[in-house]
Protein backbone atom coordinates (compact mmCIF):
# COMPACT_ATOMS: atom_id res chain seq x y z
CA UNK A 1 0.00 0.00 0.00
CA UNK A 2 1.39 3.63 -0.82
CA UNK A 3 1.88 6.01 2.11
CA UNK A 4 0.23 9.49 2.35
CA UNK A 5 3.47 11.23 1.61
CA UNK A 6 4.01 8.95 -1.78
CA UNK A 7 0.37 10.22 -2.36
CA UNK A 8 0.92 13.72 -1.85
CA UNK A 9 3.66 13.82 -3.77
CA UNK A 10 2.72 12.60 -6.73
CA UNK A 11 -0.40 15.12 -6.78
CA UNK A 12 2.00 17.98 -5.82
CA UNK A 13 3.82 17.18 -9.19
CA UNK A 14 0.88 16.69 -10.95
CA UNK A 15 -0.32 20.21 -9.96
CA UNK A 16 3.37 21.17 -11.22
CA UNK A 17 2.81 19.26 -14.44
CA UNK A 18 -0.55 21.44 -15.05
CA UNK A 19 0.89 24.35 -14.16
CA UNK A 20 3.87 24.19 -16.99
CA UNK A 21 1.08 22.63 -19.04
CA UNK A 22 -0.88 26.19 -19.06
CA UNK A 23 2.62 28.34 -18.77
CA UNK A 24 3.33 26.41 -21.72
CA UNK A 25 0.50 27.48 -23.96
CA UNK A 26 0.75 31.03 -22.80
CA UNK A 27 4.48 31.14 -23.71
CA UNK A 28 3.94 29.68 -27.14
CA UNK A 29 1.41 32.14 -27.88
CA UNK A 30 3.62 35.14 -26.71
CA UNK A 31 6.48 33.49 -29.01
CA UNK A 32 4.89 33.32 -32.02
CA UNK A 33 3.28 36.70 -31.53
CA UNK A 34 6.45 38.08 -31.07
CA UNK A 35 7.07 38.67 -27.18
CA UNK A 36 9.38 36.10 -26.83
CA UNK A 37 12.66 36.10 -29.37
CA UNK A 38 12.77 31.87 -28.72
CA UNK A 39 10.67 28.90 -27.86
CA UNK A 40 9.92 27.89 -24.21
CA UNK A 41 12.17 25.45 -24.21
CA UNK A 42 12.84 25.00 -20.45
CA UNK A 43 8.93 24.67 -19.71
CA UNK A 44 8.69 21.92 -22.43
CA UNK A 45 11.69 19.79 -20.80
CA UNK A 46 9.89 20.37 -17.72
CA UNK A 47 6.92 18.42 -18.78
CA UNK A 48 8.22 16.39 -21.28
CA UNK A 49 10.38 14.94 -17.79
CA UNK A 50 7.63 14.59 -15.67
CA UNK A 51 5.06 13.08 -18.57
CA UNK A 52 8.19 10.49 -18.77
CA UNK A 53 8.50 9.81 -15.11
CA UNK A 54 4.90 8.94 -14.51
CA UNK A 55 4.43 7.43 -17.80
CA UNK A 56 5.23 3.93 -16.59
CA UNK A 57 3.96 4.33 -13.04
CA UNK A 58 0.45 3.68 -13.24
CA UNK A 59 0.62 1.07 -10.52
CA UNK A 60 1.82 3.63 -7.90
CA UNK A 61 -0.92 6.28 -8.79
CA UNK A 62 -4.70 6.19 -7.51
CA UNK A 63 -7.62 6.05 -9.72
CA UNK A 64 -8.12 9.64 -9.70
CA UNK A 65 -4.44 10.51 -10.19
CA UNK A 66 -4.00 8.65 -13.34
CA UNK A 67 -7.23 10.45 -14.84
CA UNK A 68 -5.98 12.93 -14.23
CA UNK A 69 -2.22 12.17 -15.81
CA UNK A 70 -4.09 10.99 -18.81
CA UNK A 71 -5.87 14.53 -19.70
CA UNK A 72 -2.28 16.23 -18.74
CA UNK A 73 -0.35 13.59 -21.43
CA UNK A 74 -3.34 14.25 -24.06
CA UNK A 75 -3.12 17.81 -23.27
CA UNK A 76 0.27 18.36 -23.78
CA UNK A 77 0.30 16.31 -26.83
CA UNK A 78 -2.49 18.24 -28.50
CA UNK A 79 -0.36 21.64 -27.93
CA UNK A 80 3.12 19.88 -28.80
CA UNK A 81 1.40 19.00 -31.98
CA UNK A 82 0.13 21.97 -32.49
CA UNK A 83 2.98 24.15 -32.00
CA UNK A 84 4.82 21.49 -33.90
CA UNK A 85 2.80 22.76 -37.09
CA UNK A 86 3.12 26.36 -36.22
CA UNK A 87 6.73 26.35 -35.43
CA UNK A 88 7.78 24.43 -38.86
CA UNK A 89 5.52 26.94 -41.19
CA UNK A 90 7.22 30.27 -38.85
CA UNK A 91 10.78 28.08 -39.59
CA UNK A 92 9.80 27.76 -43.85
CA UNK A 93 8.74 31.58 -44.22
CA UNK A 94 4.76 30.97 -44.13
CA UNK A 95 2.63 33.21 -42.80
CA UNK A 96 0.58 32.33 -39.90
CA UNK A 97 -2.35 34.67 -39.29
CA UNK A 98 -2.56 34.00 -35.43
CA UNK A 99 -5.07 35.25 -33.00
CA UNK A 100 -5.14 39.12 -33.57
CA UNK A 101 -4.26 39.47 -37.13
CA UNK A 102 -7.50 40.82 -38.40
CA UNK A 103 -7.37 43.33 -35.64
CA UNK A 104 -4.16 45.04 -37.31
CA UNK A 105 -5.72 44.95 -40.26
CA UNK A 106 -9.01 46.86 -39.37
CA UNK A 107 -6.00 49.70 -37.82
CA UNK A 108 -4.41 49.90 -40.75
CA UNK A 109 -7.85 50.22 -43.42
CA UNK A 110 -8.61 52.97 -40.51
CA UNK A 111 -5.20 54.77 -40.82
CA UNK A 112 -5.41 54.64 -44.29
CA UNK A 113 -8.73 55.84 -44.90
CA UNK A 114 -7.75 58.91 -42.20
CA UNK A 115 -4.89 59.74 -44.65
CA UNK A 116 -7.50 59.95 -47.34
CA UNK A 117 -10.02 61.69 -45.36
CA UNK A 118 -12.25 59.22 -45.43
CA UNK A 119 -15.16 58.67 -42.60
CA UNK A 120 -14.67 55.78 -40.64
CA UNK A 121 -17.70 53.89 -41.06
CA UNK A 122 -16.03 51.06 -38.36
CA UNK A 123 -15.71 53.23 -35.58
CA UNK A 124 -17.11 51.65 -32.30
CA UNK A 125 -20.15 52.77 -30.30
CA UNK A 126 -19.98 52.72 -26.45
CA UNK A 127 -20.67 51.23 -24.83
CA UNK A 128 -19.72 48.20 -26.26
CA UNK A 129 -20.60 44.73 -24.89
CA UNK A 130 -20.09 41.39 -25.54
CA UNK A 131 -20.14 38.03 -23.55
CA UNK A 132 -18.35 34.78 -23.48
CA UNK A 133 -18.59 31.78 -22.05
CA UNK A 134 -15.32 30.19 -22.74
CA UNK A 135 -12.47 32.95 -24.28
CA UNK A 136 -10.24 29.89 -24.81
CA UNK A 137 -12.89 28.43 -27.88
CA UNK A 138 -14.61 32.53 -28.50
CA UNK A 139 -11.47 33.81 -30.05
CA UNK A 140 -13.07 36.08 -32.86
CA UNK A 141 -15.48 37.50 -29.74
CA UNK A 142 -12.56 37.98 -27.83
CA UNK A 143 -10.65 40.01 -30.74
CA UNK A 144 -13.76 41.79 -31.26
CA UNK A 145 -13.54 42.99 -27.46
CA UNK A 146 -9.90 43.66 -27.74
CA UNK A 147 -10.79 45.94 -31.00
CA UNK A 148 -13.08 47.60 -28.59
CA UNK A 149 -10.79 48.15 -25.62
CA UNK A 150 -8.39 49.46 -27.78
CA UNK A 151 -10.27 52.05 -30.20
CA UNK A 152 -11.22 53.39 -26.96
CA UNK A 153 -7.84 53.95 -25.44
CA UNK A 154 -7.21 55.24 -28.62
CA UNK A 155 -9.90 57.96 -28.75
CA UNK A 156 -9.39 58.62 -25.10
CA UNK A 157 -5.95 59.87 -26.01
CA UNK A 158 -4.08 56.85 -23.98
CA UNK A 159 -1.08 54.50 -25.02
CA UNK A 160 -2.01 51.19 -26.52
CA UNK A 161 1.58 50.12 -27.45
CA UNK A 162 1.97 48.29 -24.67
CA UNK A 163 -1.73 46.50 -25.04
CA UNK A 164 -1.33 43.04 -26.47
CA UNK A 165 -3.81 40.53 -27.95
CA UNK A 166 -1.95 37.89 -26.34
CA UNK A 167 -1.69 39.40 -23.15
CA UNK A 168 -5.60 40.38 -23.09
CA UNK A 169 -6.39 36.92 -23.73
CA UNK A 170 -4.82 35.76 -21.23
CA UNK A 171 -6.45 38.28 -19.08
CA UNK A 172 -9.83 37.80 -20.58
CA UNK A 173 -9.74 33.98 -20.25
CA UNK A 174 -8.71 34.58 -16.39
CA UNK A 175 -11.28 37.14 -15.74
CA UNK A 176 -13.78 34.76 -16.93
CA UNK A 177 -12.73 31.66 -15.06
CA UNK A 178 -12.54 33.56 -11.63
CA UNK A 179 -16.12 35.05 -12.15
CA UNK A 180 -17.76 31.80 -13.02
CA UNK A 181 -16.65 30.42 -9.76
CA UNK A 182 -17.27 33.39 -7.80
CA UNK A 183 -20.73 33.56 -9.03
CA UNK A 184 -21.57 29.97 -10.22
CA UNK A 185 -21.96 31.26 -13.87
CA UNK A 186 -21.81 30.37 -17.68
CA UNK A 187 -21.21 33.63 -18.98
CA UNK A 188 -19.62 36.72 -18.19
CA UNK A 189 -20.07 39.76 -19.97
CA UNK A 190 -18.07 42.14 -20.68
CA UNK A 191 -18.33 46.25 -21.32
CA UNK A 192 -16.18 48.63 -22.95
CA UNK A 193 -17.06 52.10 -21.90
CA UNK A 194 -15.12 55.30 -22.74
CA UNK A 195 -15.48 57.68 -19.78
CA UNK A 196 -14.26 61.50 -20.60
CA UNK A 197 -10.36 60.66 -20.73
CA UNK A 198 -10.83 57.28 -19.30
CA UNK A 199 -11.56 54.20 -21.46
CA UNK A 200 -12.71 51.50 -19.21
CA UNK A 201 -13.37 47.96 -19.51
CA UNK A 202 -15.96 45.73 -16.77
CA UNK A 203 -16.92 42.55 -16.23
CA UNK A 204 -19.19 40.97 -14.54
CA UNK A 205 -21.48 38.08 -14.46
CA UNK A 206 -24.23 37.57 -16.53
CA UNK A 207 -27.87 37.13 -14.70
Amino acid sequence: MLSQNTMSTIDEDLSHLEKDVRQLKIEYEQYFGGGKSRPPADTEWRIETMVKRYGDRGAAMSYSQRFHYSNLAQTYAKYREMFRKRLKQKEEGGVQRHFGAAARDIEKERSRKRAAGQKDNSARQFPFTISCKDPGHEKKNVERLFEAFRSAKQEAGENVGKLTVEAFQQFVQQKTDQLKKQGSAREVEYIVTLDGKHARLKARVKE
